[in-house]
């Protein structure tokens, strides 16, 4: 039924897309038609680096939402014996929770940067990944309340508050869907294994092998935050040197 009920969820967002205008910087592109023909081999070409560390920040946001949700309620029901609506209840509070910090984390990071917001939010993830599980182990549904609202709302959501713009603000007009689409899918790709990397880690050597696991992924998020441009005062109408460059040649 889930699976059913998601098409009145693709329906509506198809609704909202189909009525939603280009923004002025895409509009001018495709009136001047500069469009780029080969955006895939120019992104790369021109902003590969980037391409790269979006895929290594995608490490944190993934590791700990999907440790904490997919693995998290399979290791604490079977493994722990916490009842399943415990943290079925503690994933739905904590993901409407995220409808007030999502907006004040935004906000926030277009006032002192992308970076330090992205950083931040990869850290916390490092941070919290041990007491996690040992707030799983105590049983108590205050800490499993508490373990998640700082799992999510705050490591996980720092990071998801903000990868939509950082992304997209890392690359020019006539690659940016292209760019942040390849990074973001490239860096999908590799931690949508995050359950089953999880599960095998956990039948070697239990849950610290988990928490280690997420520990260095949200490491290397945060070392590929520091390796990346800050972007929030950049004016993405401007056509990037390594555009006009394309551009120019016949």
């Amino acid at each position: 039924m889930p699976f059913l009920l998601s098409a009145v969820v693709v329906l509506v967002g198809l609704f909202i897309r189909l009525r939603i205008s280009e923004s002025p910087v895409f509009e001018e592109i495709k009136e001047t038609h500069t469009e780029d023909r080969t955006p895939v081999l120019d992104v790369f070409r021109t902003d590969g680096k980037n391409i790269f560390l979006i895929a290594g920040m995608r490490l944190a946001i993934n590791t700990t939402f999907y440790g904490a949700t997919v693995f998290a309620l399979s290791y604490g029901t079977e493994q722990l014996g916490i009842p399943n609506s415990t943290l079925l209840t503690a994933i739905l509070v904590t993901a409407a929770i995220g409808f007030i910090t999502k907006p004040i984390y935004g906000a926030l990071s277009d006032r002192i940067g992308r970076r330090p917001i992205y950083a931040a939010g990869s850290i916390m993830g490092a941070l919290v990944a041990f007491p996690f599980f040992w707030a799983l182990e105590t049983r108590s549904v205050i800490l499993i309340f508490l373990a998640y609202f700082v799992a999510i709302n705050i490591a996980h959501n720092l990071n998801d508050a903000v990868e939509a713009s950082f992304f997209s603000e890392l690359f020019g007009a006539r690659v940016r869907y292209s760019g942040a689409a390849l990074g973001h899918q490239l860096g999908a790709a590799v931690t949508g294994f995050t359950p089953l990397i999880a599960g095998s880690l956990s039948a070697l050597g239990g849950w610290p092998l988990v928490a280690a696991y997420a520990v260095v992924a949200c490491l290397v998020s945060a070392l590929c935050v520091f390796l990346a441009t800050e972007t929030f005062r950049n004016d993405i109408s401007e056509m990037e040197p390594a555009e006009r460059e394309v551009v120019a040649q016949p």
